[in-house]
Parts: C-alpha cells; structure tokens; sequence
C-alpha cells in the first residue's frame, strides 16, 4: 500500500473535522456517477461516509475513479468539507459532511456479490453459504459489535465484584442427564470417548469445592438436540457459581449484572429488583413458566364455577379431574367472526379439542355457548374476570397441561398479532419454586426438572422418598420478554442428599459412581454451600439486537440441520483417520 495509514474510520469522522485531510480505508458500497462527479458511499465496521472524486481535484484519481465497482476495497486521502445545503443526508451519521478525494489506491477488486447488501429479503442459505459477505451487512455487524459489548460489559462487572475467572476442559467425560452429548473418540484409548460439556456444571461445582468461592467463564456449551430459531449445537452461556449464598444473595448480584449490560450497550436504566412469580403462580396465570409479563391476557380459572354446568364439555371435563380456564381479550382489539373461527386451529396444535368464545354485550352474550349457561355461570364468569362490554373471552377445558398450553400460546399469539406491546418494552421477571423433579411417561422414572445437583428446598425433604413431584427446587430462572434468558439453583453440597436425589431418579449407586463418581467424592472433602447460574449469551444477544434468528447474532452458525454452508461441515472424514481411531461407519 502506498496510502498505509488510516486517520479516522468512516463514521467517526465529524463536523469537527472540516478542512482538515483524512485518511480512509474500507469498501465501495455504492458508486454514483452523475456527470463527472463521481459519488462513493465507503463504508467500515463504524458505518459510511460519502467521498466525491472531482476531475477538478485531480484528473488522474478521477479516472481511477471510474475504475471503482461495487466491494472494491479503497485506500484514500481528502479533505473534509460540509455538505451544500439541501444535500444532507439525515438517515446517515455523517449526513452533514463529504471528503473530496485527492488520492487513490484501489487495494483489491471484487466479484460482485451474490446478494445486494441493501436487500433485506435474502434467502438464509445464501447468507450462510457466503456468511464472510453477510458479516459486512451494517445490521449483522451491528449485532456482533454488541455482542462483543455486551461479553466485554459482563467480564468488567464480575471483575469489579470479586470473581475469577476459570476456564473448563471442553474433552470430558460423558454425563447423559437431558440432551444427546456430542462425542469425540480417542486415539490413544482405544474404545473410549470424550463428551463435550453441555454445560461447565460438575467443574463450576468443583471450584467451589476448591475454594475459588466467585468463578465465572464466558463459555462455549454443546448439545445434540433438535434446532429452532433460538437454538444451535454449539453456543455460548455466561457461567456462574457463588459460595456461601443464599437464592437471594445471588439473584441480587445477577440484577446487578443486567443492570450493568443495558447501560453500557443500550444505554437502557433498568427497575431493580425484578419482580418474582413462583412457579405454580406463571403457569396458573400465564400458562407458562417462562411468561411474557409485558401484557395482560392473564388466565382465569373458572373451574369452580362450571361444575354442575348444562354445558356437556365443562361439565365432564371438571369430573374427570381436568380444569376449565380462559383469558379476556379487551374490547378494544376486536376480531372478526372469521379470525374467532380460526383460533380453534391454533389451539388444536397444542392438544386442544376446541376453543369456546363469547363476546360480551350488556345484558348477554354472543357465544355458540350462551345457551348451555345460565344466568348465574354468566354473571359470575362476567364477576371473576371484570368483563365490560364488547371483551371477547376464550374458553379451553381439557387436563391442566394441554389448557396452560393452548391458553398460553393463544396468548402470545394475540398479544403479537394485535400489538399489545411496544417491540423496545422490557419485562423482566424471576421463577422461582420449581418442581425438584416430573415424572416421565416416556422414561417410567423420575427425572430432574433442572438437574440432579439442583438441591430441594429443605422443608420439602421428608417428601423426597414419598412425593417427590411435591418437593420444590431451590431453583430459579430469569425471564426476559418470554425468553428464559438464564436459569440456576442452589446446589447440593451433601453427599447424604445427592445420593437420596439420585436413588429417586432411578440412579443405582453403583450407576451414580460411574456417572458422577467424582463430584461425589468431592462433597465429602468439605464442599461450602453453593449454587450458580448460567445466561444464554446467544439469545440475550438476540433480544438486544431485536434479531428474528440466534443466527443472526453468530459469526459462523450452524443451519436448523446443524450444518455449516460455509464450510460444508459436517462432512466425511478418510478411512485412514477411521482406522487410526479404530472406527468403521455402519
């Protein structure tokens, strides 16, 4: 290069700067010509600055000028001057100013693109194939820029609160407690394999152990498990683990670390503390444990008021045990009779046999239902859950599980189809009082709602051998607009109960001990009190940013198939590295 110095990058050039000379480097985004005077739009990781190439200023960069095409990589030099009145342009930073050009230097040409990185409607696996050209579009360089804010906000707050930093091994042994570990067989020991962590969870316990009392890691986790939109195989969490702490003591340093991260990268002021929700209260009145508080549409349970109901659904429903809910939609965001007839198909994909609604007028309804209640069930429907006229009301009656499922998702469903939130609205709110443990039909066991090492509420433990559904976790999640952005408990710091929890869950000691065997030598050697908790850095990178896709907040992701179209991984490997390993493909 024969320009080898950069001054400012683009879109930190300013007002400030007119008539000094400037020198910069980055790519045409566009180029204009209108008649002699050439426009370039260059553009870097700070944003884009308008450069004029005058025949006046120089003939011979002019002509190298006309040389320019779309990613062209550019070094040049020029002086600052203020744009002519009338020809600002508002939508860009640097809309006030331009930099008259006196010299060039091309420093490589491009292919064009595969895609115009003004277009907004790419298709994804282009993006990806050409993920290297998709990292220059502003909005996903935007993304990464906060991320990198956002890791670098986290590492100062736990820095200036005392924890130390820790890196886990990523070889490690295989645990199988939830998703499918991914495995990597060994060379040396013929047979055998590493897993890669799906969490640091057993070594975060065992720094405990050793005394380090405030770890915390920015780490990479893997689970084989099926893919949506806010899940990849690999991804990164913010890992946590504290000593001699109480739920309290650690929700209020976590508090502390989402106020720090949407000041720096958002300049967001948060309300602390977050408000709480047990765990039975989110699903009675959300529907969900991961509730999304920025609206109403809260569920009613009516179910005491409809067992004796004409109503045949209702009524035999409430006798084999199950529960009739509903939720209010306010007059205000009234449906057509054809979107009302259409909901029943939403529901039906969350095990609904129907939805029941019910407009309300001043002395009646309109309902396919009306006529089956009576005046008493209506008046007190209408008491329970404050109706006025013109509300629309939604009826499910089914097991608890499939109407918190509809009702739940029904919820979210108006709430987005009818704006009943602002997109920049944050509503934080902390679940609490888990079950330690369900029972799995698939499984015919208990299994660990958290994990096993999530430690019982003490007052619950003479239930554990009896009722173990009935006992609650010490554990805890953080919710964020209908994400759990982060989840955690107190641990058991006791062998005695670590190994009641496993028997419960099925574990012989004989399988516990080949599993865990070294957490549980560890929690005889004076292991403290202690529990953690882990954020999803990918998906809070998501909810900051506004992305639609978890992918759109990592460099290089993996599709929903878990593969790389970039680098076409995963892919075949030669039979010599097979035989080296002592593997053959079946």
């Amino acid at each position: 290069m024969t320009i080898d110095k950069r001054t400012h990058y683009c879109a930190d050039v300013d007002i400030s700067d007119v008539e000094k000379e400037v020198t910069l480097m980055g790519w045409a985004h566009r180029r204009r010509d209108h008649g002699g005077v050439i426009f370039v739009d260059l553009r870097d990781r700070s944003g884009m600055i308008q450069v004029v190439f005058n025949p006046e200023a120089g003939q011979s960069v002019h002509e190298e000028a006309h040389k320019i095409r779309s990613e062209f990589v550019l070094a040049l030099k020029g002086k600052v001057r203020k744009r002519p009145t009338g020809m600002e342009n508002p939508a860009l930073k640097t809309g006030e100013i331009e930099v008259v050009v006196s010299e060039l230097e091309i420093l490589n040409e491009s292919k064009t693109p595969p895609f115009s990185f003004d277009e907004t409607d790419i298709s994804e696996n282009i993006r990806l194939k050409y993920r290297y050209l998709d990292l220059r579009r502003p909005a996903i360089q935007q993304n990464l820029l906060l991320r990198s804010k956002l890791a670098a906000a986290t590492r100062n707050y736990f820095e200036e609160n005392g924890f130390i930093e820790v890196e886990t091994p990523f070889l490690t042994k295989s645990t199988p407690e939830g998703a499918r570990d991914y495995l990597v067989p060994s060379r040396i020991s013929k047979g055998m394999f590493y897993a890669l962590p799906q969490s640091p969870q057993l070594f975060k316990q065992l720094l405990m152990v050793s005394g380090f009392d405030r770890y915390y890691q920015i780490v990479k986790c893997f689970r084989d498990e099926d893919l949506r939109a806010d899940r990849q195989p690999e991804f990164t969490q913010i890992d946590v683990e504290m000593s001699f702490v109480t739920e309290s003591d650690l929700i209020s340093v976590m508090e502390g670390l989402m106020a720090q991260v949407f000041r720096k990268c958002l300049n967001r002021e948060l309300t602390i503390p977050f408000p709480q929700l047990s765990y039975a209260d989110a699903i009675n009145r959300y529907g969900k444990d991961n509730p999304d508080v920025r609206f109403g549409l809260e569920l009613a349970d009516l179910t005491d008021i409809l067992p004796q109901s004409n109503f045949k659904l209702f009524r035999e429903v409430i006798a084999a045990g199950g529960v009739v809910k509903a939720i209010k939609l306010d007059k205000s965001s009234a449906l057509s009779r054809k979107e009302l007839d259409e909901l029943k198909d939403f529901v039906a994909v969350y095990g609904a046999k129907g939805l029941a609604w019910a407009r309300v007028n001043v002395t009646d309804w309109t309902s396919p239902i009306y006529k089956f209640l009576s005046a008493d069930e209506v008046k007190k429907i209408n008491e329970k859950m404050n109706t006025s006229e013109g509300d629309t009301l939604f009826f499910v009656a089914d097991v608890p599980r499939v109407v918190h499922d509809s009702l739940g998702n029904l919820r979210l469903h108006l709430a987005k189809k009818l704006n009943l939130y602002k997109a920049d609205d944050l509503s934080f709110v902390w679940i609490t009082d888990f079950p330690l443990m369900e029972y799995s039909e698939t499984e015919k066991r208990y299994v660990s709602m958290h994990h096993p090492f999530t430690s019982p509420r003490l007052e619950d433990l003479a239930l554990l051998s009896s009722q173990p559904d009935k006992v609650r976790a010490r554990a805890y999640d953080l919710v964020l607009n209908g994400s759990e952005i982060g989840g955690g408990s107190i641990r058991i710091h006791r062998k005695d109960i670590q190994n009641q929890v496993f028997s419960v869950l099925g574990l012989s000691d004989e399988e516990a001990r080949s599993k865990f065997g070294f957490l549980l030598d560890a929690l005889e050697y004076g292991a403290p009190p202690h529990g953690g908790i882990a954020f999803g850095l990918d998906r809070l990178t998501m909810i900051m940013t506004g992305a639609e896709s978890i992918r759109d907040v990592i460099a290089f992701p993996k599709t929903q198939k878990a593969a790389c179209l970039l680098s076409d991984a995963p892919s075949k490997v030669s039979i010599e590295q097979l035989m080296e390993l002592s593997l053959k493909i079946v």
